[in-house]
């Protein structure tokens, strides 16, 4: 059993390890893109002033016009409050959006938390990451990842809903299979092992049509 657990504790460890480089290097994109923006935007005000002082006001009409369309496409950057959680969530939703995965996020964390930004990357990337393997089963026009996250007194609360194939999904013990292979697995006990670690709460429901995992987080 001993070298069983010391096996097991190397493969999550490693998995945990390939996860976060992952995680960080979708953060990094994302803040490229932010830092594009900023660039672009420079660009636009100087192209603006220039409009304006030559009183070309249709252009400048125009040029707003099109300004209006394309800041439509970024205007669904998520402020949760958090950095953390803003950054991985972030990522995730754009590559969600690649795969033709459409993403509902209320979220709301409006206090200084205590767990570790280590661990609340583990928990968002892999939650994540499991609701998009799920979907991509599904024809495009079944797919739906929705999430929630806020403060339930001191504790903060995070839900994770994607919608699955008709059919409640097998349950053994605690566990709900998964034919996922062995990184959904490892992301599956390093979810929980986290969950244990800080004294919280974790419940996986499989109903007809949809799964969802909540989890509650002490912070106090």
């Amino acid at each position: 059993m001993g070298a069983f657990r010391k096996k097991m504790d190397r493969q999550v460890a490693e998995y945990q390890r390939e996860l976060l480089d992952t995680h960080y290097r979708e953060v990094e994109n994302m803040y490229r893109q932010m830092r594009g923006w900023r660039h672009d935007y420079r660009n636009h005000i100087q192209m603006m002033k220039v409009l304006a002082t030559n009183g070309d006001l249709e252009a400048l009409q125009a040029y707003l016009d099109e300004l209006d369309t394309d800041l439509r496409t970024v205007d669904t950057v998520i402020k949760t409050g958090n950095a953390m959680a803003d950054a991985i969530l972030n990522s995730k939703i754009s590559l969600a959006k690649a795969q033709h995965i459409p993403v509902q996020i209320d979220g709301h964390i409006p206090v200084r938390l205590r767990m570790s930004e280590l661990d609340l990357c583990v928990i968002l990337g892999n939650l994540f990451d499991n609701a998009m393997e799920a979907s991509l089963a599904l024809p495009e026009d079944k797919r739906m990842i929705r999430v929630y996250m806020d403060m339930k007194g001191t504790q903060l609360y995070v839900s994770f809903t994607n919608l699955t194939a008709t059919g409640k999904m097998p349950k053994v013990g605690k566990r709900f299979l998964s034919h996922k292979g062995e990184g959904h697995g490892l992301g599956l006990l390093r979810i929980d092992s986290i969950v244990e670690k800080l004294e919280g709460y974790i419940s996986r429901n499989s109903e007809e049509g949809a799964f969802t995992t909540e989890i509650l987080l002490p912070q106090e």
